[in-house]
């Protein structure tokens, strides 16, 4: 893979709650010894359980981030997208990963070591604060997932997923100008909690009421505030 320029390396971190404010001398400082990989769709990028030495930024592709119950069911924690950052729990900690990451498509990914990531997170305070607000919003997150799985019928859990998913996919576009999103009725089921087979009968009622359109690993949205009315 070939080198990013100065500019690609600062849209990479643009916009990120923690690396968005760092000056181009401090991205230039963090990624100095940081390296990329290619990873072909379906690669295993690191499993749950295995060691964990670093950070990943996503440059192109999506990846899966899952973990697989007792039951042999997975569960979908995320679906991340270029310029997205994975790993950082153990980048900070050195531990275990604590969940499954998944190429979906053919993934470009950029690594920073934690050998290199925590001496220079010492000498930041701010993007210690920062991150401890990032960890919070996700265990926050989680929290709400789980309840979601527990109390919620499966019309709200899918349709929330959905309109996630589109929030993410939409790239500064209009709220309601269609969304199309490439993930399979099985990792939108991961989301939810749901078995595949109650998330498809789902999705056929509302394609067939012209909500959306359905697709190989692949659902359009016409208008995703449509699904707004559903939460």
């Amino acid at each position: 893979m070939r080198t990013l320029s100065q500019s690609e390396k600062l849209r990479l971190f643009e916009g990120h709650a923690l690396f968005g404010q760092l000056s181009a001398e401090d991205i230039e400082a963090l990624l100095s010894h940081a390296r990329f990989h290619h990873h072909n769709a379906g690669d295993l990028i690191f499993a749950k359980g295995s060691p964990g030495r670093s950070m990943m930024a996503v440059i192109e592709g999506s990846i899966r981030i899952s973990s697989t119950a007792i039951a042999g069911r997975e569960v979908v924690l995320a679906i991340l997208h270029p310029g997205e950052i994975f790993g950082e729990i153990a980048l900070l900690d050195g531990g275990e990963r604590t969940a499954d990451a998944t190429a979906m498509t053919d993934c470009d990914i950029l690594i920073v070591d934690h050998r290199d990531f925590i001496p220079f997170l010492e000498h930041r305070g701010d993007l210690c604060v920062k991150l401890l607000r990032i960890l919070c919003h996700r265990l926050r997150q989680t929290d709400e997932q789980v309840e979601a799985a527990l109390f919620e019928r499966l019309e709200g859990r899918v349709a929330k997923a959905l309109i996630r998913l589109s929030a993410e996919n939409r790239n500064g576009g209009k709220p309601d100008a269609p969304v199309r999103l490439r993930v399979s009725q099985q990792e939108l089921a991961g989301m939810v909690g749901a078995s595949r087979e109650s998330v498809n009968k789902q999705l056929h009622v509302w394609a067939r009421g012209g909500f959306l359109q359905l697709g190989k690993r692949l659902i359009v949205i016409r208008d995703p505030t449509v699904l707004e009315e559903l939460v």
